[in-house]
Formats: structure tokens, sequence, C-alpha cells
């Protein structure tokens, strides 16, 4: 479990982002973190993922303070898929797959090659493994983030606005197969999409200027801010 407690975050202007924050993520879930633009959403993420560290507050994984843990420690816990993806243009998908655990973990390519290829397989995308970033669609790049994440078998995978770049459609068929992964890992995602948070998340929240306004199951929540 993920456990935010009095958490609170102001930029280097002076501006406060995080009022207070009290929170838990469950493990074995999706939980969305929903709210408008400015909200905080995307802040209190970069604070779990210790990219901003809070003025005041904690946030403990399995019990373990994230201020005191080592680099290497918190990133096999803690995965993160950006908005913007960042998969290497010059690398294909099963290349971008196998970087990080080849740099971080030290593991033999051959091994991580049939890994990776293994995993695409089970995730429905193998078609994907020799593409590069540029020749796939926002749908099938977003899966790809995912499944290179997984590559380090984190305890907690962190989604910054999963959705953003994908129609209505997609949108949906990305929830039901963001579904099929619990058992992989636990997924916080950030996200405004409202539908998409209904169709993939069990339980969530919802923010408004640096607080949380409401918390709970999915629906309760999605259906008070509507």
């Amino acid at each position: 479990m993920i456990k935010v407690e009095t958490l609170n975050f102001s930029y280097t202007d002076g501006t406060q982002a995080l009022f207070d924050i009290n929170c838990e993520f469950p493990s074995e879930h999706i939980f969305a973190v929903m709210g408008d633009s400015g909200s905080g959403k995307t802040t209190l993420l970069n604070c779990i993922a210790r990219f901003l560290m809070p003025q005041t507050g904690k946030i403990t994984i399995d019990d373990q303070d994230t201020s005191g843990m080592a680099e290497i420690d918190l990133r096999n816990k803690v995965g993160v898929v950006f908005q913007r993806l960042h998969l290497f243009p010059h690398l294909n998908i099963l290349q971008n797959m196998m970087l990080a655990p080849t740099l971080v973990q030290n593991r033999p390519v051959k091994e991580l090659r049939k890994e990776a290829s293994e995993m695409l397989e089970r995730l429905g995308i193998p078609e994907l493994a020799e593409s590069y970033p540029s020749q796939v669609s926002g749908g099938q790049a977003q899966r790809a983030a995912i499944a290179r994440g997984l590559m380090l078998k984190p305890s907690y995978m962190l989604l910054d606005e999963p959705t953003s770049a994908l129609d209505a459609r997609t949108s949906e068929e990305f929830a039901l197969w963001l579904k099929e992964l619990r058992e992989d890992t636990s997924f916080i995602a950030v996200t405004h999409d409202l539908l998409f948070a209904r169709a993939a998340a069990r339980h969530g929240m919802y923010m408004e200027q640096g607080k949380i306004a409401s918390q709970g199951v999915i629906e309760d929540v999605t259906a008070a801010h509507c």
C-alpha cells in the first residue's frame, strides 16, 4: 500500500499546489486520481515518484518512508509512464523494453529479449515488437510504454493522463486492457477522463485546487463531479 500523510507542496515561486493531502492507494487495484488541469493531481503523482520533494508530510510504500529509500529500491517499487511516453524513437518497441533492465539490473540481453517477447505476446501486442514508435498508433504506444514499465516488475505503476491522446473508443478498450494487468502490478492513474476512470478503476479521488474534494468508490466519486 502507498500511504500519503499530511502532504504539502509549494513550487519555488511560492504557489502552493497541495494542501494537507491524506490518502491511501491499496495494492492489487487500479486507483484513479481525477481533477481538472491545475488541481494538483500530477503534482501528487510526482511527489509519490519522488521527482518532487514535499515541504511537509510523509509518503510510505509498504511501510517504507520513500524519502529515505535508495534510488534503485524506489524505482524497483514504483514505475512511471509519463503523458509524453518517452519511448526512444531510434529503438524499436522490443529494444525500448529491454533498455532499462539492461542498464539498471544488468541482466543478459538474450534473457531479456525472450522475456520482452513473451510479455508482448501475453499482453496481446506481439506485432509491435519490431515496430518503431513513429510507426504505431497512440493506443499502441501507450500499451508499449506500460509493457516497457512492467519489465522492471514494479509493485506500483503510476500513469499520467494515459488516455490524453486516445479517442473515446480506444480509451474504453485501453481501460479493459488495463484491468487485465491488475495481477501484475497496482496502478494509480492520474486522469481528467471520468469515463475512463469509471471503466478502469474500483476506487478513486477527485482533486480541486490542491485538495481532495472527495474519495471512495469510483461510481460515487465520479457521480459527484459529472
